[in-house]
């Protein structure tokens, strides 16, 4: 099954505390239907020293968000869905708002 959203991938936030802001896909687990979005949603975990980290402290480390809370960017940086259609015998994934097909 193809992915609608894939690492590297320029998003856009729909919804929480980071709405309206855009990223790229750093990460993505699909098993959890989850993404990670570079530099976004941010949260911070409190780490016990350790001998890998002796200072321990407050780390700071991006969440995973559900997929379905972020849009795929097209090329004129506006939130669209993704369809799949065939393009001679090659599967391609394109933006709905534009019809373009987006590379990856």
């Amino acid at each position: 099954m193809s992915a609608k959203i894939k690492k590297g991938d320029r998003v856009v936030i729909l919804t929480g505390k980071d709405k309206g802001k855009s990223g790229d896909v750093a990460r993505v687990i699909p098993k959890e239907d989850r993404v990670v979005v570079s530099g976004l949603n941010m949260v911070q975990r409190h780490t016990k020293p350790t001998q890998a980290d002796p200072q321990g402290g407050i780390k700071h480390k991006e969440a995973p968000l559900h997929v379905s809370n972020v849009a795929l960017v097209d090329s004129k940086g506006k939130p669209t869905r993704v369809g799949f259609r065939m393009e001679g015998e090659k599967k391609v994934r394109f933006a709905k708002t534009t019809g373009e097909v987006i590379n990856g």
